[in-house]
């Protein structure tokens, strides 16, 4: 087309919907990932899935490449704008349209913040299952296009077990709404799978539908020290055994990170005396609140007798939930005691986490001796979570190179470079380490027949 691509937007599209040049505000040129701003050719956000249809067709037409956005609380760069292309937020498609109690089922558009549908779901009884640390600001487009795990995967699965049925756009515009409440429906394909965990770069969902839960009634914590790795082991198979489906969440912090959030972060409740080895956080949920306590109690108290705990506490009230939780959740404080970080989000075999923290933060330390290398993870479902500064590299971190010793001894480990947060920009040229070339080539042969043109996310997962 021989009209400026601006100009084309500007007249083809709602006004209403578009954002053009100096207006584009910041918030739209950068997600969590860190990568350098880029303002995109056009911040767009509709407001219907006909209007996400008119922008992907006209896109199409011009060939002009479309980023969509959620939250932008993504850290592998996925939302990330890409010059010469458009901004798609999907912010203002953010009705909860339903709530159908008798099918356990919520239906919402892509732009619905999750702490919004959590609390929607509480209202009407029942229960989301899905959490994240940013559930405050990312959205139920973002979590399923990145297949997002969170906080209570090792009892409720990751994002994908969540959703029954999608609405999405396609790259010529055509909508496809499939938005099925049944557990049951094996009539044909299971399309929505294609698209959750694509990262936009195979369609833009627009409307899902959510599997909802039974509300529980009761739900406790309690703060472990481990003596060493082998023994938290222990303790996570002795509370899946005592436990069973209770056990919602079982969280791992290595002294790296619990120590060094506690000693930056005052204010920071520390419940634990002493220093150990490793410090395991448990959450467990139900209905009936003194079988649940007890259960946990006589599994605390075993361990305790073997030696595998030196020291536990069962939450006595929600004050003492709160505390329990708070050094896990001061993630969100990095950028007030850190400089810049590089995070890493991976997933590793559980029986070998231990060896593999221990070396990766001794590797980092003899090439970076100042190195802050911070490990935690929820290692009941293999996800490890590292977090690096090299505070003497000030803004120039050196994230090239702990990238590749990283994802070097990830790969040797036998794991997946990303657990949680997707591929994007940040992990494609390491995408190879965790997926075979016949699983590579299925994926371009999907890319090509969904997006033949190569408008969706550009850049992104496969390049």
């Amino acid at each position: 087309m021989d009209m400026q691509p601006e100009r084309l937007l500007g007249q083809r599209l709602d006004p209403a919907i578009v954002t053009l040049a100096e207006a584009i505000p910041e918030r739209a040129w950068h997600d969590w990932s860190g990568a350098p701003p880029v303002r995109p050719l056009a911040w767009i956000r509709p407001r219907s899935t006909e209007e996400v249809s008119a922008v992907l067709a006209l896109c199409s037409e011009a060939g002009i490449g479309v980023v969509p956005q959620g939250g932008l609380t993504g850290l592998a760069g996925g939302a990330h704008p890409v010059a010469g292309a458009v901004a798609l937020s999907l912010e203002r498609m953010n009705r909860i349209e339903e709530i159908d109690p008798a099918m356990a089922s919520m239906t919402v558009g892509a732009g619905v913040v999750l702490q919004a549908a959590q609390a929607a779901a509480e209202e009407a009884g029942l229960f989301l299952a899905v959490d994240l640390g940013a559930r405050g600001s990312c959205t139920i487009g973002g979590v399923l296009s990145t297949n997002a795990g969170g906080n209570r995967v090792i009892r409720y699965g990751m994002a994908r077990e969540h959703v029954l049925g999608l609405e999405v756009v396609l790259a010529d515009g055509t909508i496809v709404t499939s938005l099925n409440k049944m557990l049951k429906n094996n009539a044909g394909y299971d399309s929505k799978q294609l698209f959750i965990g694509s990262e936009g770069t195979l369609g833009v969902i627009t409307r899902a539908v959510l599997r909802l839960q039974p509300r529980p009634t009761f739900s406790t914590s309690a703060l472990c020290g481990c003596r060493d790795f082998d023994a938290a082991l222990a303790l996570l198979r002795a509370a899946r055994a005592g436990l069973g489906p209770s056990l919602t969440s079982f969280e791992v912090m290595w002294p790296s990170f619990y120590d060094f959030m506690a000693g930056s972060l005052p204010s920071l409740p520390r419940p634990l005396s002493g220093r150990h080895a490793i410090t395991v956080l448990i959450e467990v949920s139900g209905f009936d609140a003194e079988h649940e306590a007890a259960r946990l109690e006589a599994v605390l108290g075993a361990m305790l007798e073997e030696g595998h705990v030196e020291d536990a506490l069962l939450a006595a009230s929600g004050k003492d939930v709160a505390d329990f939780w708070a050094i896990r959740e001061s993630v969100a404080e990095y950028s007030k005691i850190m400089g810049p970080i590089t995070a890493f989000d991976v997933g590793v075999p559980a029986h070998v986490t231990g060896p593999v923290v221990e070396r990766l933060e001794a590797g980092l330390k003899s090439r970076w001796p100042d190195v802050i290398a911070l490990s935690y993870g929820h290692i009941g479902d293999s996800n490890l979570h590292l977090v690096v500064n090299v505070p003497s590299a000030g803004r120039e971190q050196p994230a090239a190179e702990i990238s590749a010793f990283v994802y070097d001894t990830v790969r040797e480990a036998g794991g997946t470079i990303s657990a949680e947060h997707g591929i994007g920009t940040l992990k494609r040229k390491y995408l190879p380490y965790t997926r075979s070339p016949q699983e590579l080539d299925l994926m371009r042969r999907m890319k090509l027949a969904l997006d033949p043109k190569g408008i969706l996310n550009p850049g992104k997962v496969l390049g």
